[in-house]
């Protein structure tokens, strides 16, 4: 965990099977629910409210490759089913079962660096540390 409690990019990252493939410098998330109104025959307004599925939509700026993932020759543009796990002073939160919807690749010869990647998870774990 970082010094005084605030995150850095070795508590933001990418793990493929257990492994550490990326540390992420920032994040943004956004969490979307849809609902659906029950109707009543009879009724002028909807009688309730029917809670739908949240989709969780994430973008990670700065993505650097670990040395395991450039050793394992870990192609990003392959990756899927991955999680993405960020480390808080109190809680660890896991969206897991991502999919990448968008990749931006900036980068100098030899390295690797996505500037930017745009990824969908399909549930978020909150836990305690």
């Amino acid at each position: 965990m970082s010094i005084a409690g605030f995150p850095t990019s070795s508590d933001i990252y990418l793990e493929v099977d257990g492994v550490r493939v990326a540390v992420v410098q920032s994040y943004a998330v956004k969490t979307t629910k849809s609902s659906a109104v029950v109707e009543a025959f009879g009724e002028a307004e909807p009688v309730a409210t029917a809670p739908g599925q949240a989709t969780h939509t994430v973008e990670l700026t700065r993505l650097y490759a670990t040395d395991e993932a450039i050793r394992d020759h870990i192609n990003f543009y392959d990756m899927s089913g991955f999680s993405l796990v960020i480390c808080k002073p109190d809680r660890k939160i896991i969206y897991s079962d991502c999919q990448w919807s968008s990749i931006q690749e900036s980068a100098n010869i030899g390295s690797m660096v996505l500037e930017k990647v745009t990824l969908v998870a399909s549930r978020r774990i909150e836990t305690g540390v």
